[in-house]
């Protein structure tokens, strides 16, 4: 299901359900407390990264 909403954010974004590991959400948890955002937010950033390490053709550009 696409949603519009997302501060921010020009295109369309999706919704996505992901089954983590009890350790791996907790360790998310605690970040995104430290850093004041979202679990959401860690976990977008994250995608990013990776996504610009493994494969930097498909990196978003900075500031998009």
């Amino acid at each position: 299901m696409a949603s519009t909403k997302g501060k921010g954010r020009k295109s369309a974004t999706l919704r996505v359900s992901v089954t983590l590991p009890p350790d791996v959400h907790q360790t998310l948890e605690r970040i995104a407390r430290e850093k004041k955002v979202s679990l959401a937010w860690v976990m977008r950033d994250a995608a990013e990264q990776y996504i610009a390490n493994k494969w930097p053709l498909f990196a978003r550009p900075e500031g998009a």
